[in-house]
């Protein structure tokens, strides 16, 4: 008797349609795409924005005891807040009411994501800064909202205020920025600030920041909160999170820093959501928040030389380094110029030839660019981010690795 094998395409044709439109939309990403060959060849990461190297001893400790106490059930732990409020007034001079402008998340990612929830109704337009991080539209089109982006002048991706003024419409709701930011590494400088600052003002918009490598700067530059900029604060909604200053992005500790009737709508939706952010790590995040002013410095110093050490390496591959990050711990370098390939090619050939992974640059830019000129349209196939949140072993052995690989011309030996 012939076996009749199911017609699996027919399948999931037919599951398909069940989806809702919004997660028919989504499709992975080119580092999710090219995870699979990066594992196979057993590649050295320098792909993902996560450390490789531990966590603060102490921070860790305070953890394994906040678990040994039992505190290990749903839990708000006021003292986030507290600490906060204390922070961003010593550092930005910012007065924030703990018990009712902040609200505590899984992460910046879901404070971000609960932000937009709160403000943005179906048809708003949110303007974000090209290139950007992808998490950021996802949220705004789950909320039935419609991103507008503004592309950022290479090389130094640099805002262009009539650009930017232009992509203003009645429609407008909220303007989105993140500084220092990722990809770029780029410290959006008081004047672009300034500009930012008075459309929202002029134009009645809300901003959301993603302030999470605020304390990840280099080269002596300061960084400044928008809110803190005059007429700010009221309309805008700050968030970030423990992962990147203490190295623990796994935890899931974030905020929203917020107008108390703004926050409270993020806190209503979070519980809905997620209800608590884990609870021991709340607890370490108190530790974590009362760190000394010279924990902050150390991390600065060490993620500069890192910074240094990774523009030394990348430059001598031949690629174009005409923007130093300012901040964060990513390198968005330019392909060398007489490389033919594309960021996608380029990035599967370091896998396969030097065993080491990147990120295509295709994936933080946009297509919907309609502003720009098709002669500019190129560079967005042009750019590769390199992740130097590394240990100095990690960065050492991935230079062994294309150091094997460079011709005379600095280029990959391509076959």
């Amino acid at each position: 008797m012939q076996r009749i094998r199911p017609v699996t395409s027919n399948i999931v044709e037919k599951g398909m349609e069940k989806l809702s439109s919004v997660a028919k939309a989504f499709t992975p990403s080119p580092i999710q795409e090219l995870s699979h060959l990066a594992r196979r060849c057993n590649a050295i990461n320098l792909a993902e924005g996560f450390p490789d190297f531990p966590a603060p001893p102490h921070i860790k400790n305070a953890a394994v005891s906040a678990i040994n106490s039992d505190f290990n059930q749903y839990r708000h732990v006021q003292g986030i807040c507290d600490q906060l409020a204390k922070l961003v007034k010593e550092i930005y001079s910012l007065h924030v009411d703990p018990l009712t402008d902040i609200a505590i998340c899984c992460g910046q990612t879901e404070a971000f994501a609960a932000a937009v929830f709160a403000i943005i109704d179906r048809g708003d337009e949110v303007v974000l800064f090209d290139p950007s991080f992808e998490t950021y539209e996802a949220s705004i089109t789950i909320a039935g909202g419609v991103p507008v982006y503004v592309a950022l002048d290479p090389p130094n991706w640099t805002l262009n205020e009539d650009k930017f003024m232009k992509s203003i419409s009645s429609r407008t709701k909220a303007i989105v920025l993140n500084s220092p930011h990722n990809p770029t590494g780029k410290v959006f400088s008081r004047d672009e600030l300034e500009i930012i600052a008075g459309a929202c003002c002029t134009r009645d918009c809300l901003a959301i920041t993603d302030e999470v490598y605020e304390h990840i700067i280099f080269d002596q530059e300061k960084h400044i909160s928008l809110a803190s900029l005059p007429g700010m604060q009221e309309r805008t909604i700050i968030t970030s999170s423990l992962s990147k200053t203490f190295s623990v992005t796994g935890w899931r500790v974030g905020w929203a820093i917020a107008p108390a009737f703004i926050a409270s709508a993020i806190r209503n939706i979070h519980v809905k959501i997620t209800d608590s952010a884990p609870a021991p790590f709340q607890e370490a995040a108190l530790t974590a928040l009362t760190s000394p002013s010279e924990y902050f410095e150390s991390l600065r110093r060490d993620y500069e030389f890192k910074r240094d050490y990774m523009v030394k390496l990348i430059a001598g591959m031949g690629f174009r380094i005409r923007f130093k990050p300012q901040g964060s711990f990513f390198l968005f370098a330019e392909l060398p110029e007489n490389c033919l390939l594309s960021d996608v090619e380029y990035v599967q050939e370091l896998i396969k030839q030097a065993g080491v992974v990147a990120v295509p640059g295709c994936g933080f830019f946009h297509t919907n660019l309609s502003l720009e000129k098709s002669s500019q349209v190129g560079y967005q196939k042009r750019y590769i981010r390199f992740a130097f949140c590394k240990s100095n072993a990690t960065l050492s052995a991935a230079a062994q690795n294309l150091g094997k690989l460079l011709g005379a011309s600095g280029c990959l030996m391509l076959n």
